[in-house]
């Protein structure tokens, strides 16, 4: 187990925190050795992604759907940030607060006021589909419109001890919804690094459940080709993971369709409800993914070079159980810290092995049943302007990052 470093980020030079986080980090150590300027050309796109194109409220993917349970207070506070309080969202946890996701978020309200009111049994849920009008196309950088997003020209090499200053980490690694705060109290380099995500293959049973809360979400030639779908994609994942020996569950079950319609008002209630029967089945899983498409606007194309290949952009998405005004008592998640130091593990092994394949990650207020494991995450893979080899490509590099970070790497 990595042994937590009592005085790291304590002050701006010290290097004996820095040799203490290099040793027990062989990822950042490979960024900072060798990986430097490739990972500040993700920043760089990170940086451009951020303000494009990321699905707010109203697609077919994971922002789309919310939980379960007074979900209407939740939904109108954020989108009264949206559309008429601007950046007050921001003021974070305390005063503290997360001041520097305010400019990420920024480009993330455009769809802040789709969020469906809901019920009290069945939450906030929002089918509306995923056009984000022309007010997304007029907000996106030049560049990002109707061409394949490119690597923009190397930056000077990244510094590890960026990471300790908090703006810069949330300026570079996240987008923040409306609807959530990412105060210095729970965003913490430090915390997330010394978290030890490591798995036993070996381990007696699946150790990996890959399902899908919006499993109808399609590819943009699905017409041409009936598997063009995220279940598809998820497939091509459970393969991949286990030709490199882990045991995967592949759960193909439909959460939001009723009575042949697509009905996401309750999926993520749905979707608990059976993952957690397989989880009780099979008490050996450690992993959980909820594999989604996103939506952006349709000028929006979400590609980059893997390999040779185009290969879709992916994006790892958390929920904060938070709100504005403070954690939301219905939605507990006692893995939420966990959940974050798994996403950003991933996402620096991303930087280090393929720069330019991640989004930022987005954090959002509701749980998103991310609770359910400590190495829960949700994925965003693409959209509904990528095509399905795209995305089936995107699975390669994924599934050689969770390998990564799951054997402790």
């Amino acid at each position: 187990m990595k042994q937590a470093c009592p005085a790291l980020f304590g002050a701006e030079e010290d290097g004996a925190a820095k040799s203490w986080l290099l040793r027990e980090s062989p990822l950042l150590a490979a960024l900072s050795e060798s990986q430097g300027n490739a990972y500040e050309r993700l920043l760089a796109e990170s940086g451009r992604n951020g303000e494009n194109g990321e699905k707010t409220a109203g697609g077919d993917g994971a922002l789309a759907g919310e939980e379960n349970a007074a979900g209407s207070e939740q939904d109108a506070a954020g989108a009264g940030a949206s559309e008429g309080q601007g950046n007050s969202f921001a003021a974070g946890t305390g005063a503290q607060g997360n001041p520097a996701g305010q400019e990420s978020a920024a480009g993330n309200q455009l769809g802040a006021g789709k969020e469906d009111a809901g019920t009290p049994e069945n939450g906030s849920q929002d089918a509306a589909g995923t056009d984000m009008t022309a007010a997304a196309n007029a907000a996106a950088p030049p560049g990002t419109i109707g061409e394949k997003i490119s690597e923009k020209a190397a930056e000077p090499a990244f510094i590890l001890e960026k990471l300790a200053d908090y703006d810069y980490l949330m300026k570079n690694f996240y987008s923040v919804h409306p609807t959530t705060t990412a105060g210095r109290d729970v965003m913490n380099a430090e915390k997330f690094l010394s978290m030890d995500f490591s798995i036993d293959k070996e381990a007696d049973g699946p150790q990996i459940l890959i399902y899908h809360t919006h499993s109808q979400e399609e590819f943009s030639d699905f017409s041409e080709n009936p598997e063009a779908t995220i279940v598809g994609v998820g497939t091509y994942l459970a393969g991949l993971l286990e030709e490199k020996g882990y045991e995967v569950i592949h759960d193909t079950s439909v959460y939001d369709l009723r009575d042949g319609k697509l009905d996401r008002s309750q999926a993520y209630t749905y979707a608990l409800d059976g993952i957690t029967g397989i989880l009780q089945k099979y008490p050996s899983i450690e992993v959980v993914l909820d594999v989604h498409r996103d939506g952006v606007a349709e000028g929006t194309h979400l590609v980059t070079e893997v390999n040779g290949k185009p290969t879709a952009q992916i994006m790892f998405f958390n929920g904060m159980s938070q709100t504005p005004d403070g954690p939301i008592e219905y939605l507990p998640n006692p893995n939420r810290d966990a959940n974050l130091g798994f996403s950003f593990q991933l996402q620096l092994k991303a930087a280090e092995q393929f720069p330019g394949f991640t989004r930022r990650i987005y954090l959002k207020g509701l749980r998103y049943n991310e609770h359910v494991r400590a190495r829960a995450v949700l994925i965003e893979v693409g959209a509904q302007t990528n095509t399905y080899a795209e995305a089936k490509n995107a699975m390669e590099p994924l599934a050689e990052i969770l390998d990564a970070v799951l054997g402790g790497g």
